[in-house]
């Protein structure tokens, strides 16, 4: 129904009344009470004024969402970028801490490694010295037998064990603090980071190898201020055909209630209906001039030509049946906008929800950054400064360790030259008794000799030389012996050995003081070719040939590795 569908309402020439009954234009007309009803139906339907009205409260409310929308997501906006830019920072200050710990951890397994190594060195090198044992050439009468191992004292391994793992369990320690401190320090930044997700904001943290997300965080759509002016530019667009759709049917009702009028007994009818109509409605049907039908209801009407009055009671028919749609249209409509500005209202809310978590956001940032922030920093420089003193600790008892070993190795190395020279000197003490037999054997023969040749000549020429002539005539020739001499002192054996072998002055008869003749060396023994039962003497354990090959194989197996390049031990 159109307002173009209405009467002109100007009068014309004519009758006043008509008989609706008694007019025929080939058509059936309404009577008196059809018209009535049109008209009650009209007035009915005039009710939609108040959906009217409420279309303008929504788009007022939608108007004032709107202004309120842009100032809370220009604020959401600059907040959302501040918090963006406070959150990249703290990300990239836990990175640089993670980093931190991340190096710690790596240098601290590589120092662990290494210790290893270097302990399990060393426990080989005292494995080693427990299963070599000593020969018991080399011990006392009667002592139990003992192993290289004996003669260590394992104190100093034991002091530096404790010693590393006092340093190792305070490194653990300070990397589980700030493990801890890192962890809180995550939950921290994930808590805002959440709360920021929420609303589909588009911060990421740096990404690294220790926090990897399991399952896409669950977000919900940010609100934005462009879609409040789609909308409320749709509620304009329904209030105003929302106000079309009311003119019309006021026209409706203007044709009903003048078509009423000029029906003959309809004035009463149509001045009690048309009495209290809804108020801010602009009728343009009057019931006489100046109000003057309100009080004479027997006023006759204006003027309609037949023609005009059948030209009504048509469009009044025809508009009839469609009011009940533009009802129906209009309150669609309100409906559809209740339900538009609830949208509004809606994405309002969520732009202030927003905004409520952006400063939410902004406050813990701030108490974060002035509680927090520096207990956390501080706990990396804590764990820094722990980790710099228990290296230096791990790595000086290292050394230490290397050293035992070392020195262990050198015992193992120094056992077996040992037995190298109880061999070499027992081949000395062999080369030298043999020497010592065979100049026993000549200096014997030598004397024999001089025994005969003296008593030749004494028996050839003893009657005739007076016995006072030379006082050594007669004397037997002079006897040499050999005297063993130990010397304890290990700075004077070599030159008291050399002095005591050395020629006596005055071994010649003729140049004797005396005229005596005197030995020139002295060896006291009665058994020359036997070691001397001496205990502080120079005695040379007798060693088994085995033991003396397995030294010399040791000896030259170690040599061989010694010359290897490292990694060719290590694959050794």
């Amino acid at each position: 129904m159109s307002p173009s569908g209405s009467m002109s309402s100007s009068a014309s020439e004519g009758r006043s009344h008509f008989n609706a009954a008694a007019v025929d234009d080939g058509h059936q007309q309404p009577n008196l009470e059809t018209l009535v009803g049109h008209l009650v139906a009209a007035k009915r339907s005039l009710s939609s004024i108040n959906h009217v009205w409420r279309a303008n409260e929504i788009v007022t409310a939608a108007r004032s969402a709107l202004e309120e929308g842009v100032i809370l997501s220009a604020r959401a906006g600059f907040l959302h970028r501040e918090l963006e830019v406070q959150l990249r920072s703290l990300y990239q200050i836990k990175d640089e801490i993670e980093q931190l710990a991340q190096y710690g951890r790596e240098d601290f397994s590589s120092t662990l490694k290494e210790l290893d190594k270097v302990d399990e060195k060393l426990q080989q090198a005292l494995s080693l010295l427990r299963e070599t044992s000593v020969e018991p050439s080399f011990l006392p009468p009667g002592e139990e037998p003992k192993t290289l191992h004996d003669f260590v004292d394992e104190n100093a391994v034991q002091d530096l064990q404790s010693l590393l793992k006092d340093a190792i369990d305070n490194t653990n320690s300070a990397q589980a603090d700030l493990d801890a401190s890192n962890n809180a320090f995550d939950e921290e930044l994930d808590a805002i980071q959440r709360k920021l997700s929420k609303y589909n904001v588009p911060i990421k943290p740096i990404p690294h190898s220790s926090t990897l997300p399991s399952s896409p965080p669950q977000t919900q759509a940010t609100p934005s201020p462009a879609v409040i002016p789609e909308l409320l530019h749709s509620l304009e667009l329904h209030a105003q055909e929302m106000a079309d759709l009311l003119e019309s049917l006021v026209h409706h009702f203007d044709l009903c209630a003048t078509a009423v009028k000029h029906t003959e007994g309809g004035g009463a009818a149509a001045l009690r209906i048309t009495g209290d109509l809804p108020s801010g409605l602009n009728v343009g049907v009057r019931l006489g001039n100046d109000g003057e039908d309100i009080d004479n209801p027997n006023a006759p009407p204006e003027p309609l030509t037949e023609l005009e009055y059948q030209g009504m009671i048509g469009v009044i028919v025809k508009d009839a049946t469609e009011a009940e749609d533009v009802v129906l249209e209009i309150q669609d409509r309100i409906a559809e906008m209740e339900t538009t500005l609830d949208r509004i209202v809606a994405q309002r809310d969520l732009l202030a929800e927003s905004c409520a978590a952006m400063i939410e956001n902004v406050h813990r940032l701030d108490k974060f950054f002035k509680s927090k922030l520096a207990s956390y920093i501080t706990q990396s420089h804590v764990f820094t400064r722990v980790w710099k003193e228990q290296h230096e600790r791990m790595q000086a008892g290292m050394a230490d360790l290397s050293d035992l070993r070392t020195m262990y190795v050198g015992f193992l190395d120094a056992y077996d030259d040992l037995i190298l020279e109880v061999a070499r000197r027992k081949s000395v003490r062999v080369s030298v008794e043999r020497i010592l037999h065979d100049a026993r054997v000549k200096l014997d023969k030598l004397y024999d000799d001089d025994v005969r040749a003296r008593e030749a000549f004494r028996v050839e020429q003893g009657d005739y030389l007076p016995s006072d002539i030379w006082p050594g005539l007669n004397r037997a020739p002079m006897r040499v012996e050999f005297n063993r001499i130990f010397d304890n002192n290990p700075n004077t054996g070599v030159s008291a050995s050399k002095a005591a072998l050395a020629p006596i002055p005055g071994v010649d008869g003729e140049n004797s003081p005396e005229g005596q003749e005197k030995p020139s060396a002295h060896m006291e023994s009665s058994q020359p070719e036997e070691e001397p039962i001496n205990p502080g003497g120079d005695s040379v354990p007798d060693l088994p040939k085995y033991v003396i090959e397995r030294a010399v194989v040791r000896k030259k197996a170690r040599i061989k590795a010694s010359r290897l390049p490292p990694t060719a031990q290590h694959v050794k």
